[in-house]
């Protein structure tokens, strides 16, 4: 019995590696991404296709450039696109049917390896973040979280507390579909601040962007919203979807904090 789990294990995880890229992008280093569609769309992680451009090598070891066809990097999502069809695209789930307890498989390319894969279970399950009892390390974001049947049901992007979180799958399908969001124009990672709070980190600023008009600088830590601390990835974008009037954004910059008041079109910076 248990020797035939262990070979159905090895197949998903088998058949989930050939849906698995590496996605090298401007200056940072290798990440991962998934097949979503066969016809060459890649789902990846905003911190990771930093740069309109990408190049993606795929588990046949065929590389591509890809070109940056949606971004939203608040939510910490990219798609990328490259020239070619009939590939092995990932089944894709449905992250509001996972169960905590459930088993899952991550798959990335951490540390230079290829196509690595970790095993663990649902800590915890959120509308806009799974959390997951598995070991992840650098270049594993943009990769795929898949449940045992190798249904991928999220993108992992971070690590918290020791566990892995990823953006559920679902959040996903609607990025493609678009949104209506406040834009601040900027590409933002992750990083822990503190056992409870978290911290985006500014890596790049889009030109005459909002906060570009705020200005805010490579380099600062976006740690609040409204006198709120940041929390979880999906906590910036919670606060800016739909907003119709001035809100203020605590940011870190050289260990000063500074508030930021923005708005779709003005930004107003206060010590």
């Amino acid at each position: 019995m248990i020797t035939q789990f262990n070979d159905e294990l090895s197949a998903v995880a088998t058949t989930l590696r050939q849906s698995t890229v590496k996605v090298k992008s401007g200056a940072v280093g290798i990440g991962s991404g998934v097949i979503w569609q066969a016809d060459g769309l890649i789902i990846t992680n905003a911190h990771v296709a930093t740069s309109n451009r990408a190049t993606v090598e795929l588990a046949d070891g065929r590389v591509f450039e890809a070109v940056r066809s949606h971004f939203d990097p608040q939510q910490d999502l990219a798609a990328l696109k490259i020239n070619a069809t009939n590939l092995n695209s990932a089944t894709i789930g449905d992250a509001d049917k996972l169960r905590v307890g459930e088993l899952v498989l991550a798959v990335g390319n951490p540390l230079a390896d290829t196509g690595a894969v970790t095993v663990g279970m649902i800590h915890t399950r959120h509308p806009q973040a799974v959390m997951a009892d598995l070991q992840l390390y650098p270049g594993n974001s943009g990769g795929p979280l898949a449940d045992c049947l190798g249904r991928v049901v999220g993108i992992n992007t971070m690590i918290v507390n020791g566990l892995a979180v990823a953006i559920p799958s679902n959040t996903v399908n609607r990025f493609l579909l678009g949104n209506h969001r406040l834009q601040l124009g900027v590409t933002l990672q992750p990083v822990i601040l503190s056992r409870r709070n978290l911290g985006l980190l500014v890596l790049s600023i889009l030109p005459d962007s909002v906060a570009e008009n705020a200005g805010l600088q490579i380099g600062d830590v976006l740690v609040g919203v409204s006198g709120k601390a940041l929390t979880r990835p999906d906590d910036l974008a919670k606060y800016l979807h739909h907003t119709q009037k001035s809100i203020p954004l605590q940011i870190l910059r050289h260990g000063q904090q500074f508030v930021v008041y923005i708005t779709g079109k003005t930004a107003v910076e206060a010590t």
